[in-house]
């Protein structure tokens, strides 16, 4: 058996789940089960090689030569990335680097320019 939460307004431990929300029987409060999900989403924060935080728009530069797959390139080390988007899954920014074009970087492969 799972554990609900308790209510956030009268904090009862009678609540029961109502489709997308959970109800308090006592109080009468609904709120939202994805307001459980989006605090963990919220917790996940992206940090360079030296631990500084990095956020969308932010400008990297690259510490390690890195072998572009699928092609002879290199991406030198010193090569500055401009405005950087942060997404999810195992390359953590999405950029374009000049010369090369769009790819997916590790953040720990960057450090914060």
């Amino acid at each position: 058996m799972t554990q609900l939460p308790n209510c956030p307004q009268c904090q009862s431990e009678f609540t029961y789940e109502d489709g997308e929300s959970y109800v308090c029987p006592e109080c009468g409060h609904e709120w939202a089960k994805q307001a459980d999900t989006d605090a963990g989403e919220a917790a996940k924060v992206v940090t360079d090689a030296y631990g500084n935080v990095l956020q969308d728009g932010d400008s990297v530069t690259v510490i390690k030569d890195l072998k572009v797959k699928g092609s002879s390139a290199v991406v030198k080390v010193g090569t500055k990335v401009r405005n950087i988007r942060l997404v999810d899954g195992d390359h953590d920014i999405d950029c374009k680097i000049d010369g090369i074009g769009a790819m997916g970087l590790k953040s720990e492969f960057v450090k914060k320019a």
